[in-house]
Parts: structure tokens; sequence; C-alpha cells
């Protein structure tokens, strides 16, 4: 559902309402009661709301880029260096 933005034009008071498209725009300021709420012209926000909504969703493979994880190409990631195995030699009896 959009989140609108309104501010009041008598007492300048601001707030933020989650409201269907098909709802009517609000008009009565809660802080001062009168009838001079306006909707703001703001950025696009929206709230998806119910089960299966991930952003892994519909990502296969390497694609997949989880919150909170970097990612590192593999012309940025310093090279590894492989050690040898060490030989431990084991006495034989």
């Amino acid at each position: 559902m959009p989140i609108y933005e309104y501010q009041c034009a008598a007492c300048g008071h601001a707030l933020e309402t989650i409201q269907k498209f098909s709802d009517a725009p609000l008009t009565d300021c809660p802080a001062c009661h009168k009838a001079e709420l306006k909707k703001l012209l703001s950025a696009p926000a929206f709230r998806l709301n119910g089960a299966g909504w991930y952003e892994t969703d519909f990502k296969t493979g390497k694609k997949k880029n989880l919150a909170g994880e970097s990612t590192t190409s593999t012309t940025d990631a310093a090279p590894t260096v492989a050690s040898a195995p060490t030989a431990n030699p084991s006495p034989t009896a």
C-alpha cells in the first residue's frame, strides 16, 4: 500500500499515512482539527505486505545478493596464496 505525506496549511503539522489507492485524500488535520490538510508531492513509497517478498526470490546462483553481505568481483579480490602441505613424517615401527 502507498505511504502518503500530508501537511496542514493552517498549523504546519506534517504526517505520513498508509492508504489504499481508492481511499479519499485526508482533509482534517489531527493537530488543529481544521480542514486544511494537503497532500504533499514526494518520492513514491510503498510497503510490501505479506509472506514471500524476499530479495532472493527468483534469483539463482551468484545473482543472490543477501542484504548486508558485500560482493567482490574476481578482479578486485586479492590473490590467494596456496601453501604446500607440510610433511610430518610419522615414525614407522
